[in-house]
């Protein structure tokens, strides 16, 4: 009994230690990280090492808490105020845009693959949603425009939900029996509660968390985490869309000024690419090599009209009353990337036991791999074609703060990125709040107390006490010093977020 779980130690480890190595070559040769842990799985599957692994319910269950994971990791670290301006789009993407590719693909299916009706919805509604691991890892490696990037990540923070809430319909053994307006009826109270749980989830977190100081700073992230975990409980034990809340509630709390943010952040990413490993070796461990050459041409047929006519309608479609750029619509388009949600999608009618649910998980899996290969490595050849590339601004001034609880106090960390207007200016210049004072300048592995003759350099880390009352000023001053120099209100520059 103990040799059994001591070997399954030593194997997860190194699945997990190989599969960070693997992460290492693929984004040197610009390979997505996702067809490297999918080939693994395949490797120690019955075609390989021989483990042989068919619980589809048990890939179900596993995956879509790795999907409340990585959905997590990705709110967390989208900033609400970056987004906001184009909810509206993204909302009619994630929604409105998922009807149009369901029903576009759902057809095409029934006409040229030969699926029923229900199979074809199926289909349709699994290979709907983009996927928000591999459009955060892809499109926040390329120094995109804010716009298209802001559409994207929200995009495929929200769509996950209507995607499920339609598989889900037409897995369910309810299919057919009801009419269609109940149907949509249900799906657009799942959408609608979720997000209300979400949002009020998360406003509590963000209030409390902000107001209690935690014994240790590794307390924070934990905290952080819950609060997800339980907006998606909650809200699925409501019947409502939990994934929807999950994303909601994250964005709100990843927005927050909480603090140890930077910790938050780093073991939320570390709990996704963790999540997104066991994910994707479990998916490649469930696959059946023998079965998957028959699904080659109706994956590319489906992947065909899912990438060149669902996708391109769905937003241009959407794009309507938006005054979006067509090189945008274009760019969007070509930008809907799919991965890990689809496949697990397909585990739900596998695990039901749905009369064609084997066929749908083989085609999308072959899907994912093919078009994923494709896509993923041209996206940057793309996005330069269209003029969707920025590669002259400077990276946003990242603060983290700890609290100084005797004092009523806090340390701020201000990272101080490449081309910031802050870099060659005296810490004397800075003119902060009164309240403000750079107490020490973190520069390359060592530390200074600053004095009257110290510039700042690229790269420095300052860290900076400030009461809690001056913080807001303190934060806006270097920001808009960061931007346009210390004369920056000269410019009109006042340091608001973007």
């Amino acid at each position: 009994m103990r040799l059994g779980l001591e070997f399954a130690l030593l194997a997860g480890a190194a699945v997990v230690l190989v599969s960070a190595m693997g992460v290492r070559v693929g984004m040197r040769y610009g390979v997505p990280s996702l067809l490297i842990f999918l080939a693994f799985g395949l490797v120690m599957g019955e075609a390989g090492l021989g483990l042989r692994f068919d619980n589809a319910a048990l890939t179900r269950d596993l995956g879509l808490i790795a999907l409340v994971v990585i959905l997590a990791e990705g709110g967390l670290t989208t900033d609400l105020d970056d987004i906001r301006p184009v909810l509206g789009l993204a909302a009619v993407l994630a929604t409105i845009g998922v009807v149009i590719t369901v029903a576009l693909v759902a057809v095409a299916a029934h006409a040229w693959l030969s699926m029923d009706w229900r199979t074809s919805v199926l289909l349709g509604g699994v290979v709907s949603s983009t996927d928000a691991a591999v459009v955060f890892s892809v499109l926040r490696r390329l120094p995109l425009r804010a716009r298209p990037r802001a559409i994207l990540e929200a995009e495929s923070g929200i769509n996950d939900a209507p995607a499920i809430v339609i598989v889900s319909l037409a897995a369910s053994a309810t299919w057919g029996v009801h009419p269609w307006w109940q149907s949509v009826g249900l799906g657009v109270y799942e959408l609608a509660a979720g997000a209300a749980a979400g949002w009020l989830i998360g406003m509590f977190g963000r209030w409390l968390l902000a107001r209690i100081a935690l014994p240790a700073a590794g307390l924070y992230p934990l905290a952080t985490l819950a609060f997800v975990v339980v907006a998606f409980a909650a809200t699925s034990l409501a019947h409502a869309s939990g994934f929807l809340a999950v994303y909601i509630c994250a964005l709100l709390l990843g927005s927050a000024r909480l603090p140890h943010r930077r910790s938050v952040l780093g073991f939320s990413e570390g709990l996704a690419w963790l999540a997104q490993i066991g994910l994707f070796v479990l998916l490649g461990l469930l696959a059946s090599p023998s079965r998957l050459p028959a699904a080659v041409l109706p994956a590319v047929i489906a992947g065909g009209v899912l990438t060149l006519v669902a996708r391109p309608a769905a937003v241009w479609a959407c794009a309507i009353g938006f005054r979006v750029p067509w090189r945008e619509r274009a760019f969007l388009s070509a930008a809907g990337l799919r991965g890990a949600v689809p496949i697990v999608l397909a585990t739900v009618p596998l695990a039901d036991h749905v009369v064609g649910a084997g066929r749908v998980f083989d085609i999308t899996f072959v899907l994912v791999v093919i078009f994923t290969a494709v896509q993923a490595p041209s996206l940057p050849w793309v996005a330069r074609r269209l003029g969707m590339l920025s590669a002259d601004s400077a990276g946003e001034l990242t603060v983290d703060s700890a609290p100084l609880d005797d004092m009523n106090a806090l340390l701020l960390d201000i990272a101080v990125p490449d081309r910031s207007r802050l870099s060659g200016e005296y810490v004397s210049d800075l003119r902060l709040p009164r309240e403000a004072l750079v107490s020490l300048v973190v520069r390359d592995g060592g530390f200074l107390v600053p004095d009257s003759t110290t510039r700042i350099r690229s790269g420095d880390r300052l860290l900076v006490v400030t009461t809690q009352a001056a913080r807001p000023d303190t934060e806006r001053r270097l920001r808009a010093v960061s931007r346009a120099g210390i004369l920056a209100a000269w410019f009109g520059e006042t340091g608001a977020r973007d």
